[in-house]
């Protein structure tokens, strides 16, 4: 019997930030791997995540290695870092994610996707600042749902409740899932994957293998490896995010900070309108394998509802 494949895309969540192991880095999707199959030695996976990718990184330099590894199962969760950048672009974001799965799906293979709360709320940034960036990662997110639908992939939601309240489950720096949060990541997932056959070995076990850092140890990762990263990040988007904090005050004080919003929305919706219209063939294929891997809790906003219609309307036009 041949093994299953698995790949995983993405950034420093997918690579396993906040969960070390061995001088390294496991992470969710490592955690995931070992259940997949009765026997795990019946699993061969690759990790090709890497800390600050973007959507780019995940389009040209990840996917083609990927590809060549003619994966059965691939996990592509990516957008954060896009939406701490100057650059970002929720357009850009969505032709990239689409080619991406276009050529996994192409391929045969099943998607892995999943939404991810606002770095903004996370870290506790002023309402001002925070709110450009949540309208930013819920776009992001709208676009990931509607994409998933269009390629019938096995969606986590996973950017509201316990990933927001449970301080339990997240690293020092707030941005990265501790241990216990990579294993609930893995849960998740398998969960979603048992109930439509995708995956027959155990469960990971949801509690911890080693202690938690001690809070010590979490303010020395702040003050040195923690302070460098958001510097980094400070340095390219700053600027840029005290003027939308500028702009979100003023629309504030004229009450008129829904037109912020439905501009977001407005953009989401170009952005996946102008997708190109779906392979022939393609939606019987996802309808088929979506029968088993629905969705999980898409929220019901304006902007995901935008996405997801005008997903409906590309594929409908193809």
């Amino acid at each position: 019997m041949r093994p299953v494949r698995f790949v995983a895309l993405g950034d420093s969540l997918t690579e396993g930030v906040g969960d070390p192991v061995g001088g390294g880095w496991r992470g969710w999707a490592a955690l995931l791997a070992d259940g997949l199959a009765a026997d795990p030695g019946q699993v061969e996976f690759t990790n090709l995540a890497v800390s600050g990718a973007q959507t780019r990184d995940v389009r040209e330099r990840q996917t083609p290695a990927a590809l060549a590894l003619r994966p059965d199962l691939v996990s592509v969760v990516v957008g954060v870092n896009d939406t701490l950048r100057r650059t970002f672009d929720v357009r850009a974001v969505a032709a990239r994610l689409d080619t991406v799965c276009a050529a996994f799906t192409g391929q045969g293979a099943t998607l892995l996707t999943a939404c991810l709360p606002d770095p903004g709320a996370m870290l506790g940034l002023p309402g001002a600042l925070a709110r450009p960036l949540a309208r930013r990662q819920q776009a992001v997110n709208a676009v990931v749902h509607a994409l998933s639908d269009r390629y019938g992939a096995v969606h986590l939601h996973a950017s509201q409740g316990a990933w927001l309240t449970d301080r339990a489950l997240w690293s020092a720096d707030r941005l990265h899932p501790g241990e216990r949060g990579h294993r609930q990541f893995a849960v998740r997932f398998h969960a979603l994957l048992s109930a439509s056959g995708l995956a027959t070995g155990p469960a990971p076990s949801p509690e911890p293998e080693f202690p938690a850092p001690t809070r010590a140890a979490r303010l020395w990762w702040l003050a040195t490896a923690g302070t460098g990263w958001v510097v980094r990040r400070c340095d390219d988007l700053l600027p840029q995010l005290l003027r939308l904090a500028a702009d979100e005050l003023r629309h504030h004080a004229r009450g008129s900070g829904d037109r912020l919003d439905l501009r977001a929305c407005s953009a989401v919706a170009e952005a996946l309108a102008a997708l190109p219209a779906a392979e022939p063939g393609r939606g019987a294929r996802t309808q088929r394998r979506r029968t088993g891997t629905n969705l999980t809790g898409v929220p019901g906003t304006a902007c995901a509802a935008a996405g997801r219609s005008a997903a409906r309307t590309t594929a409908i036009t193809g």
